[in-house]
């Protein structure tokens, strides 16, 4: 049996802004944009066009849900996105203005920087070693 996690999502205040953040600043590529209802849409949004994973962009539908903007793991890294020049994404993130509260980092399984998003959710932007297993 053949399984994978390919789709998860980001609660986020406002699609648009996401989407404009996400494509724009972090270099994302837009997936999917379509209107579900006059509220809901299905937005999807990859690093990559191919990217197997996917982040599902959602706006709240609830308080309980709008509160977890920003903090959908209680404080802990809640992505990883992996890089093959952890340099050349820092500095052009750096020059989009991309908050770093952690800068790069030699790490056993290779170089680590973290970031903020749009909403506070903290990524570790990471260039995993080549010979790691």
């Amino acid at each position: 049996m053949k399984r994978e996690i390919v789709l998860m999502t980001l609660v986020v205040e406002n699609y648009d802004d996401a989407i404009q953040y996400y494509v724009n600043i972090l270099g994302f590529v837009l997936i999917e944009d379509t209107p579900i209802d006059d509220k809901k849409r299905w937005v999807v949004i990859a690093p990559q066009k191919k990217s197997r994973f996917k982040l599902l962009l959602a706006q709240p539908k609830n308080e309980q849900e709008t509160k977890a903007i920003g903090n959908q793991t209680g404080g802990r890294v809640f992505l990883f996105l992996s890089t093959d020049d952890i340099e050349r994404d820092y500095k052009m993130y750096i020059s989009k203005q991309v908050k770093f509260v952690r800068e790069i980092s030699e790490e056993y399984y290779g170089k680590v920087a973290v970031f903020e998003d749009l909403y506070g959710n903290l990524w570790d932007l990471i260039e995993p070693k080549k010979n790691l297993n």
